[in-house]
């Protein structure tokens, strides 16, 4: 097995917010949505049937511990979860918090038009508040 490298794309487009439960922590750039990606530290990985059972059983509730914070976050009524992988094959889980007042309600998100960025400000307070929580997950 070779060692992890984050795919590119996925680190271009989104903070490294640090590792839980053997994930990268990635928050996406793209202001109008709440948006958490976890990225198993498994090379190999294109699945979640792709990593071993205990590290899949890891995943599976670090998903459930960030789907249930994001849920906290001001304004979330719906969290999706997703794993779709048709442009980057390395395994990444999305986690996004929903609005009914959001720009691509009631569709998805991926690929919903052009990536806001969020500012300098809402950049530094998301990265805060992430790692706050993170320190005490």
């Amino acid at each position: 097995m070779s060692s992890f490298v984050l795919h590119e794309r996925l680190a271009r487009g989104s903070t490294d917010l640090g590792r839980y439960a053997h994930c990268r922590v990635l928050l996406k750039n793209h202001g109008p949505f709440p948006w958490i990606l976890l990225v198993p530290e498994w090379p190999e990985a294109r699945e979640l049937h792709d990593l071993p059972a205990e590290l899949y059983a890891q995943v599976s509730d670090a998903v459930r511990r960030f789907s249930q914070w994001m849920s906290t976050w001001p304004g979330v009524e719906k969290v999706n979860v997703g794993a779709i992988g048709n442009q980057v094959s390395q395994l990444h889980l999305h986690v996004v918090g929903r609005h009914s007042q959001d720009p691509a309600w009631p569709g998805v998100v991926w690929s919903h038009g052009e990536k806001t960025p969020y500012s300098e400000v809402e950049l530094a307070e998301h990265v805060a508040r992430i790692k706050e929580w993170l320190a005490s997950a």
